[in-house]
């Protein structure tokens, strides 16, 4: 049998499109590098206006007024805040973050970058982990929930979803510890990495972590697929494509997948944005050394330097994912790419 004509399929419509596409980046960009100079001035202030004194945090009760104003030098406490300002985002901006508070309490100097440089590994070896379970299963479970709607294989793929998203990650993570832990001694509750060694070479200990984080980001991930696909699946170009005699499986993985998956990366995206605050949850939870219990131990020392580098890249992951999920969007879909301006 011929095939459908592609207007009727939504196939690609092959033009010029590069120059407005081009446009449209240089657009976001631009709007990312406004929104993180906002959000730079909102850390700052954030962190300002934490009650008591760093100093002191640092020093303890038995600090003298020396020590303090000594420290404070230091540490240009005494400077006014927009200098500060100013000299914390332009070393920022040059790779400079500052001196840790924390190295200041235990009695060694070390260098913010020093402490994040020593973290984001692990980190980021969680988050690539999870990221690479999230989206395969996230989309077959999502396009199997929707073909097989109504039947009791959707039902159940709905029911474990909802369940488990009502579910925060500590409690999700506390129920995995005491099932796989506990009560079966399977896996270890507690995600230490022994010195010397790397995250890769215990990958029992990343097992908990991934499913924790798995958990909420998965069951949204699959609604929004399942619900895309389902709007796909009754449109009147995939009613062509079966009238047309094309078998049910080439209808979907190749006509309907493409356009059912456009408004589901920019729910993708925001689950792996999710990742970043779910992971500094997780690591506590579990006592996983990355950047995420690093930083919760920074807040409780008032190590302000860290806290600001951290939060403003976590901000620099945000704002990169969202582009890049657009830029998804513009190429899934074709029609945007001659729509954009």
């Amino acid at each position: 049998m011929a095939e459908l004509a592609p207007e009727l399929l939504a196939e690609p419509v092959r033009t010029r499109w590069r120059y407005p596409v081009a446009r449209f980046v240089a657009r976001r960009v631009a709007a990312g590098v406004a929104t993180l100079f906002v959000v730079s001035i909102l850390l700052f202030v954030g962190t300002e206006v934490l009650p008591g004194d760093v100093a002191t945090a640092i020093l303890g009760r038995n600090s003298t007024p020396q020590g303090l104003a000594a420290l404070r030098r230091e540490l240009h406490l005494e400077q006014p805040a927009p200098t500060r300002y100013w000299n914390w985002l332009s070393g920022f901006v040059q790779g400079d973050l500052g001196t840790s508070a924390t190295g200041q309490a235990t009695g060694t100097k070390t260098t913010v970058s020093a402490r994040i440089s020593g973290r984001v590994g692990n980190t980021v070896a969680l988050a690539l982990l999870t990221i690479a379970f999230l989206v395969p299963l996230s989309i077959g479970l999502g396009v199997l929930s929707a073909t097989k709607v109504g039947r009791p294989l959707d039902h159940g793929i709905t029911l474990t979803s909802l369940a488990v998203i009502s579910l925060p990650e500590f409690v999700t993570g506390t129920l995995l510890i005491l099932l796989f832990a506990v009560w079966l001694g399977l896996l270890p509750g507690v995600s230490i990495i022994p010195i010397g060694k790397s995250v890769l070479s215990q990958p029992r200990i990343l097992v908990l972590p991934v499913m924790t984080l798995l958990a909420a980001s998965l069951a949204q991930t699959i609604r929004m697929v399942r619900a895309s696909m389902l709007e796909v699946l009754r449109s009147d170009y995939i009613e062509w494509a079966r009238l047309a005699g094309f078998r049910e499986r080439r209808v979907v993985l190749r006509y309907a997948l493409r356009n059912g998956l456009a408004p589901t990366v920019q729910v993708l995206t925001l689950n792996i944005q999710w990742l970043v605050g779910g992971i500094i949850v997780t690591e506590y939870v579990f006592g996983y050394p990355g950047l995420g219990q690093a930083l919760v131990q920074a807040v409780s020392v008032r190590d302000v330097p860290f806290v600001q580098s951290v939060g403003l890249l976590i901000a620099i992951v945000y704002i990169s994912l969202n582009i890049v999920a657009d830029l998804l969007v513009v190429f899934l879909v074709p029609k945007l790419r001659t729509a954009q301006r």
